[in-house]
């Protein structure tokens, strides 16, 4: 059977600034709350290894756009650095980092790859995160001046415009489960980071539409579907409450323009709802977006709590739900995370249904794998668990846009094997293989397929 996609998909793949410029305290940039906790902690990175050994895109962004070109991009994601751009937060802006962001956007004007530009991607400035990040209102203003920098800088390069990626992650990592910095194990701290989150990005929306800037804006979510263990009405809700939780808190605001009411009761019934100022709601309802980008890479299977909740526990998202790990699920046996492709057209399905069929495409799917060396043959990483895996998923996405779902394109994590938080480079996502020692770069088969897939835009 033939695959084909639709006329002008976008087939591409995501990166972001954090994990692949480097020069993470050069060319007039301040720290991002990476360099600083890598500074102070460095045991808690894979291997020790921080953000300054990224894949050096600020240095070789020519031959790695060149590259994008070779695999047949139409179209490549990746974000602007705020630290790198203002160093203070809300002050100068950076002429160097004009320079490079502008003539690096030109370049892929140039080679015929669309530009998609986010921006911010988990690199929160150090000066912003010492004023109190995403828990202080004063930052969610300064980002709405930088938003509007970057329209006025680059929106004549730029026609589609993100302004966050995965903003649970953020709220998950820095404040509940102690993966990012700043390490706190807080709900009521961390619901007032997701909702000053929804705040800075409605923000960045109506200064975009002020200017009447062309393109269009949106948002990058990482959406993963809760799947109960069983039909029972204990498990149901379960489910329920982990959608609403890490799901429905970005998307219904970002596509309705208000919070899911039993969201808001949820919250309130444990006291945990963060504080609202006059003005909120219509600043809400005004940062509906024109396009959601999809991240996704594996399902959420939850079940009703088996035991109680320990009352003198910290308020946490557990109290509400638990994990359930399904029997004979099929796994990535290198990550330890399930795959599970139909979630992808899910996915598709519920937006379609439930929330008016938005503009969508992936904006992220990927397979991590650790060691990837061991599968080099004659010089190339030999990686057909990833061609199987892109395949696997894009035939359901196939049969999604075939049942008139609005998906407009296909990224993958990612194009070069980057740097990844705490992880480091654990686990290998590119299509081109990075030797850390040369920073020489190799296309694996994956790439080759991918490049082929685009060029056909579809495969049999």
């Amino acid at each position: 059977m033939k695959y084909a996609f639709p006329e002008n998909f976008w087939w591409g793949s995501a990166s972001s600034a954090q994990q692949t410029e480097g020069e993470s305290l050069k060319g007039g940039k301040s720290a991002t709350t990476w360099d600083a906790w890598y500074a102070s902690q460095p045991w808690r990175f894979h291997q020790q290894v921080g953000p300054q050994d990224t894949s050096t895109f600020y240095q070789h962004w020519r031959e790695d756009i060149a590259l994008l070109k070779a695999l047949n991009h139409n179209s490549f994601r990746t974000s602007i650095s705020w630290s790198r751009l203002i160093p203070d937060g809300i002050g100068e802006v950076n002429r160097e980092a004009v320079a490079f962001y502008s003539t690096m956007l030109s370049e892929l004007a140039e080679q015929g790859i669309e530009p998609f530009i986010t921006l911010f991607h988990f690199d929160m400035p150090m000066v912003m995160q010492e004023k109190g990040g995403w828990e202080n209102r004063e930052v969610v203003e300064a980002f709405s001046r930088y938003a509007q920098i970057c329209f006025d800088l680059f929106g004549h390069q730029v026609k589609h415009w993100f302004t966050f990626n995965e903003p649970i992650v953020p709220v998950e990592g820095g404040y509940l489960y102690d993966f990012h910095y700043p390490n706190v194990v807080d709900f009521k701290r961390a619901a007032t980071v997701a909702y000053n989150t929804v705040l800075a990005h409605a923000s960045a929306v109506r200064v975009f539409r002020a200017g009447h800037h062309s393109g269009e804006i949106g948002i990058v979510l990482n959406l993963t579907p809760s799947y109960p263990r069983s039909q029972h009405p204990a498990d149901l809700k379960a489910a329920h409450h982990a959608d609403l939780l890490f799901n429905r808190s970005f998307l219904d605001p970002v596509l309705r323009g208000e919070y899911p009411a039993d969201l808001v009761a949820l919250l309130k019934e444990y006291d945990q709802l963060p504080a609202c100022h006059l003005g909120d709601k219509e600043l809400i309802a005004a940062g509906k977006v024109d396009l959601l980008g999809i991240n996704y890479y594996q399902p959420r299977r939850v079940k009703c709590r088996d035991s109680a909740v320990n009352p003198e526990s910290p308020f946490m998202p557990e109290w509400l739900f638990d994990y359930y790990e399904m029997p004979g699920r099929k796994m990535n046996p290198w990550r330890g995370w399930e795959i599970y492709e139909p979630g992808i057209y899910d996915i598709l399905v519920n937006l379609r249904d439930n929330y008016g069929n938005p503009r969508c495409f992936i904006s992220e799917n990927g397979m991590g794998v650790e060691n990837e060396q061991r599968f080099i043959e004659n010089g190339q990483i030999n990686d057909q668990y990833r061609i199987t895996f892109i395949t696997d998923h894009l035939k359901w996405l196939h049969k999604g846009i075939s049942e008139g779902c609005n998906c407009l394109g296909y990224h993958m994590w990612t194009f070069i094997d980057n740097w990844s938080w705490c992880n480091a480079y654990k686990n290998r996502y590119g299509f081109v293989q990075l030797d850390l020692e040369t920073q020489k770069r190799t296309v694996k088969k994956s790439g080759e397929w991918f490049a082929a897939t685009a060029k056909n835009n579809g495969f049999d």
